[in-house]
């Protein structure tokens, strides 16, 4: 356009055109292609400026990735430490698990094996202040009787969720 209009004002200017209407002619295409290049600049300035203000959001959400990236692989370094104790806490306490179900009479551990799997892996509840843990309802008069006259070595039960029935200093008897 600009190479355009200088060759238009060099016609004009050089008086190479004679004609008057053909002057006019020339006259007008020259405004308009003035009028059209600044349409033109100002599209271009528009388009600067919306870019610009996208290359700065980019950057803003470039940096909030690598800070989010950051947290994530934080995150993801202590959930791996976390699996990592929990391997070893659960290879402990199964070791510990197999040494105290050895002295655990077969019929017994087989009834808790079986509760267990019945009762969402909690085949034992403490009783805790005439409370059974397991099902965490409150035993009645003559329940916590039968508990208070059984032996230690018996196994009891709880008449709500038929957990065993773990007796202890805390038992409330």
């Amino acid at each position: 356009m600009r190479q355009r209009a200088a060759r238009d004002q060099q016609r004009l200017d050089s008086g190479a055109v004679t004609s008057p209407k053909d002057l006019e002619n020339l006259q007008h295409e020259i405004v308009s292609l003035a009028r059209r290049q600044g349409d033109l600049e100002d599209v271009v300035l528009d388009v600067m400026e919306r870019r610009e203000s996208a290359q700065q959001r980019v950057a803003e959400l470039t940096e909030r990735l690598a800070s989010v990236q950051a947290r994530i692989d934080d995150a993801a370094g202590r959930r791996d430490t976390a699996y990592e104790e929990l391997d070893g806490e659960i290879s402990s306490v199964g070791k510990e698990r197999e040494v105290i179900a050895a002295s655990v009479p077969a019929d017994l551990l087989g009834l808790y094996e079986k509760l267990r799997g019945q009762q969402g892996g909690i085949g034992a509840a403490k009783l805790y202040q005439r409370r059974c843990e397991g099902c965490r309802l409150e035993l009645n008069i003559t329940e916590l009787n039968d508990v208070r006259s059984a032996a230690p070595d018996t196994v009891l039960r709880c008449e709500n969720c038929r957990r065993i029935l773990v007796r202890t200093a805390e038992s409330g008897l």
